[in-house]
């Protein structure tokens, strides 16, 4: 019988499974795939390593947001690597380019310079950027209707919510809470790692270890047993069940609530209301192996869009109309060998081979991801000239079919993280419904608890703000 046992291996799961551990007591993780981390996993094709989901973070600065965090989980220990200041993102819409700052005063400054008239409204901006308003105050206030009515200029809108790829921007419900907290955190102050996600992963997991616990791999949970309303184990494919008092799941919610076939306590109403939420849409990502010494590693990420639809560009699924373009700190030298292009992908190009498994998809699948690689090239393109003839064939003399470009989809997330629908960031918030949209760790069973980018706020800083306060709740409930 363990203390805690906690579902999932992602950020979530681990921060608190680690402080759990680190105050004694006895502590399980169980993870279904052959190694923990989730969406911060790394993998590796040949001598390379890439990330899924980790491109950069914001706030790690003392004094800002995610410092005392990272302090308390042993992560500021990392070889963490500060973005350039005076550009951390660059924003290419059209023709023109717009650098964005850290600092809040330094980031209206240089966008003033662009945008003259909009200088007042920058400061304000900024100003609430740098003190955000409570949840209450914001969560059912719609990010665009706000920055429009702030801005005369749609442009300087789009340059301001272009670098927003890394959550899902819907003009009609996303929340000003989640788009200002997303958004504050890099404008502080921008990071990237050197080296691979796994570095944050392997910490947490060699802490939780030192502490006591334990993590178990190869352990798909099937089932949440409940006995006198309360969970008394978790059944899994390995044949094992493990008993705990405490359980937190850093599974989505949908599939967490799957696992409980009879519960006295959790009404029908509650499942279906959970079963209905919307789920925000997936990332397709082409991650290149350069050759050597072809580009030299730029500090910064670039926002490529073709026209000034930032809100919107996703919607057309017959054209890549933007990317996100990361660059891997080298691990020596000036020039970069990985780079990575992100664009949304929407359910509906994946849903004909939503029963398939990953390298059994067909030929049409691998056409079509050719096909959104080259567009993604194509457009990044505009800001790195000649990307194409950069990229190190897998065999000498190919043509660029055989280019070293490994591509994943919202399918590849599904069948990794059992996200539905290969979501990208957990269940779609929505200012219009925030009570039903955003989540609570508590759950109608005491001792059964949720963690994860699914509850309030996504991406590095969120997940482990929502660790701390899933660790909050259970300790109030003094469980």
């Amino acid at each position: 019988m363990y203390d805690v046992v906690v579902i999932g291996s992602g950020l979530g799961g681990l921060v608190c499974a680690r402080q759990l551990a680190k105050e004694g007591r006895s502590v399980l993780v169980l993870e279904r795939q052959t190694q923990p981390g989730g969406c911060l996993q790394s993998y590796r094709r040949g001598n390379f390593e890439f990330d899924t989901g980790l491109h950069y973070v914001g706030g790690l600065a003392e004094g800002q947001p995610l410092h005392e965090a990272f302090e308390q989980l042993g992560l500021m220990r990392l070889p963490w690597v500060q973005l350039d200041v005076d550009g951390f993102d660059q924003v290419t819409i059209g023709n023109q380019t717009f650098p964005l700052a850290e600092g809040f005063d330094h980031f209206a400054s240089v966008l003033g310079e662009y945008f003259p008239k909009e200088k007042t409204a920058l400061r304000q901006y900024v100003d609430m950027l740098r003190h955000l308003p409570p949840m209450e105050d914001t969560v059912e206030v719609n990010a665009y209707d706000w920055l429009s009515s702030l801005f005369h200029d749609p442009l300087l809108v789009n340059v301001l919510s272009a670098t927003a790829m890394k959550m899902e921007l819907r003009r009609e419900s996303l929340p000003l809470f989640n788009f200002a907290h997303s958004m504050s955190s890099y404008i502080q102050s921008s990071w990237r790692l050197k080296g691979g996600g796994n570095m944050i992963i392997d910490s947490l997991v060699n802490d939780i270890k030192s502490f006591g616990g334990e993590v178990v791999c190869r352990a798909e949970v099937e089932e949440l047993v409940e006995q006198d309303g309360r969970i008394v184990a978790a059944k899994c494919s390995n044949g094992q069940t493990y008993e705990g008092r405490v359980f937190i799941s850093d599974v989505h919610p949908q599939l967490t609530f799957g696992w409980l076939k009879e519960s006295r306590i959790m009404k029908g109403i509650f499942r279906r209301r959970i079963n209905t939420l919307e789920n925000t849409f997936g990332m397709f990502t082409a991650s290149l192996v350069l050759k050597p010494n072809m580009l030299p590693y730029f500090n910064h990420n670039k926002y490529v869009y073709k026209k000034a639809n930032v809100w919107t560009f996703h919607e057309d699924i017959a054209d890549v109309g933007g990317v996100m373009v990361s660059c891997r700190v080298p691990e020596s030298g000036d020039y970069t060998r990985q780079i990575d292009l992100l664009t949304p992908m929407p359910w509906t190009l994946c849903k004909d081979w939503e029963d398939t498994l990953v390298g059994r998809r067909g030929d049409i699948y691998e056409q079509q991801k050719q096909r959104m690689a080259d567009e993604c090239i194509r457009l990044a393109e505009r800001v790195i000239p000649g990307l194409r003839d950069m990229v190190e064939n897998a065999t000498p003399h190919s043509d660029h079919s055989s280019e070293k470009c490994y591509t994943s989809t919202p399918l590849t997330w599904r069948d990794y993280t059992l996200s539905p629908c290969g979501s990208a960031f957990g269940i779609r918030k929505d200012c219009r419904q925030s009570l039903i949209t955003m989540l609570s760790p508590k759950t109608p069973i005491p001792n059964l608890f949720l963690t994860g980018q699914s509850l309030v706020l996504h991406g590095l800083e969120g997940v482990t703000m929502t660790a701390f306060k899933t660790l909050k709740t259970i300790k109030n409930e003094k469980i």
